[in-house]
């Protein structure tokens, strides 16, 4: 009979960052005691990494005491190939002997032979050993790596096919079984990703076939598009196979992590779907989705310059402005710009050789009219955007500018304007978050020369609570103005109230008469 293996928090962990509430972990475990799951798998273990990373990507020795105890199931973590070495072995698992079962390792299928020597010293310790090979869909690409699987014998408990784009289909799984049969006689597992909603019938398939062991998940979460669903699985082998299943476990547990998916999103989407067919990294699609500073047409267009190997769709010329100005305002798109809009609009009207800068164009029809020179900033679905918010392009008299070629979403320019859009040739004060809309009205400034800069609309998020992404997006910009500050020892003066600490406090009724 095959084996069911619950990678929730591992998995799901990507959208966490491996941070999960302790209360939800206990409600997941004592619901997987009453399910016929036989291996969760927790976490990683880890070296440590300069960036933050939660609970579940270390794993330490504490937590997966405390895990042990309230599960009957046999406990597996994870080793990153990429990053663990042989010499790291025995720090990371002589602490946990008699704690975790399994450890597996996630592997590129060029980096087979290394991983051999690495499963070798993990079998030392007396663990099973699991292979998670990623990118099923291009093994045929590696010929060498399918000449390898013969070492797996004898040393390996399971080797995994791990669909790492989620675009392969039921006679892929089969034909790859059967390659693997040819070759090893290692027992074989399935983790299937759900871009192309096939990670089911994927699943199915490689347990009609044979398959010793499959992964899911609880609500399928996981990186990008997600997993099989554990529910969904055994809701099914329920019916398939008759298998007696405990709903009300199952429904507790759904519960518990409903909440998280609400907020983070995942699952399939045109975008995922793109990757899946073409066997394009999911990797970019989370951080553009999850990021939501981009369109779905931004991501299906960039996805499609991916799989014809194009770099950009257009080179526009370089921005090089016709005149300098001595004040520039930053406009964006909080609240705080319309609330003030007036008092804002006054002050540009009686301030002489002024330019403004829309970081977003959300708002910029409240600015439509005023006697100043304006720039538009365009990145991800600004265009768009722009066309929404002057339903009649025709007697558009501003100036579009772009991140610098080649841009990684391509780009989108409504045709009424195309001759007023430029590129910039470079960002000259950081090499991060060079698509974002501040740095874009930042270098804005820059480029017009302006001796003074100010700022409105940068609200910084008023309310009490806010959400990840928008707490990402408050630290994004605090680097970049303090960045922008240090490196041209230029003050950005806010004019509207703003939680930014960075920016330099003003009012814009201390500037209109």
């Amino acid at each position: 009979m095959f084996k069911i293996l619950d990678c929730t928090l591992r998995d799901g962990g990507y959208y966490t960052n491996w941070d999960f509430d302790k209360s939800l972990v206990h409600t997941y475990l004592s619901s997987l005691n009453n399910l016929p799951v036989d291996y969760i798998e927790v976490g990683y273990r880890s070296i440590p990494i300069k960036e933050y990373y939660g609970k579940y990507f270390y794993s330490p020795v504490y937590e997966l005491q405390e895990l042990k105890s309230l599960t009957n199931k046999k406990l597996v973590i994870i080793f990153n190939e990429k990053d663990i070495r042989v010499e790291h072995v025995a720090d990371l698992l002589q602490p946990i002997i008699g704690i975790v079962d399994m450890v597996r390792i996630a592997l590129d299928p060029q980096q087979l032979g290394r991983a051999l020597k690495l499963a070798a010293e993990i079998k030392r310790y007396g663990f099973e050993v699991g292979f998670n090979v990623m990118y099923m869909s291009k093994w045929k690409q590696y010929g060498n790596f399918v000449e390898e699987l013969s070492g797996l014998d004898g040393l390996a408990d399971y080797f995994y096919m791990v669909d790492s784009y989620g675009g392969v289909f039921p006679d892929d799984v089969k034909q790859t079984m059967d390659l693997i049969r040819s070759k090893t006689d290692c027992k074989i597992g399935f983790h299937g990703h759900n871009n192309l909603e096939m990670a089911l019938i994927n699943s199915l398939t490689a347990i009609d076939y044979g398959a010793d062991i499959v992964d899911s998940t609880i609500l399928g979460m996981g990186r990008g598009a997600g997993n099989l669903k554990t529910e969904l699985l055994l809701s099914v082998l329920n019916t398939k196979y008759n298998m007696d299943i405990d709903f009300n476990a199952i429904g507790n547990v759904v519960d518990g992590f409903d909440k998280l998916l609400k907020k983070y999103e995942w699952g399939t989407n045109v975008p995922y779907m793109i990757s899946g067919s073409n066997s394009l990294p999911q990797k970019d699609v989370m951080d553009w989705y999850t990021t939501r500073v981009y369109s779905l047409n931004s991501m299906v267009r960039a996805l499609q310059n991916q799989k014809n190997n194009i770099k950009d769709n257009e080179q526009l010329p370089v921005f090089k402005p016709a005149k300098s100005y001595d004040k520039v305002l930053i406009l964006g798109g909080g609240p705080n710009s319309v609330e003030h809009a007036k008092a804002i609009i006054e002050f540009i009207n009686q301030t002489e050789n002024i330019a403004v800068v829309h970081s977003s164009s959300k708002n910029a029809l409240y600015y439509k009219d005023v006697q100043a020179d304006q720039f538009y900033c365009l990145v991800g679905n600004e265009g768009h955007r722009l066309e929404k918010v002057f339903s009649d392009l025709g007697d558009f008299k501003g100036i579009c500018v772009f991140p610098p070629f080649p841009r990684k979403m391509g780009t989108y320019i409504p045709a009424q304007i195309h001759d007023q859009c430029f590129e910039f040739e470079q960002i000259s004060f950081t090499e991060k978050f060079k698509e974002s809309h501040s740095i874009l009205a930042l270098q804005t400034a820059l480029e017009l020369k302006a001796e003074e800069i100010y700022i409105a609309g940068f609200d910084g998020y008023q309310e009490a609570s806010i959400s990840q992404l928008e707490r990402s997006l408050v630290e994004e910009n605090e680097f970049l103005f303090q960045t922008f500050q240090e490196a041209y020892a230029k003050d950005i003066i806010s004019l509207t109230p703003t939680r930014y600490k960075t920016l330099q406090s003003g009012s814009v009724y201390s500037l209109v008469c």
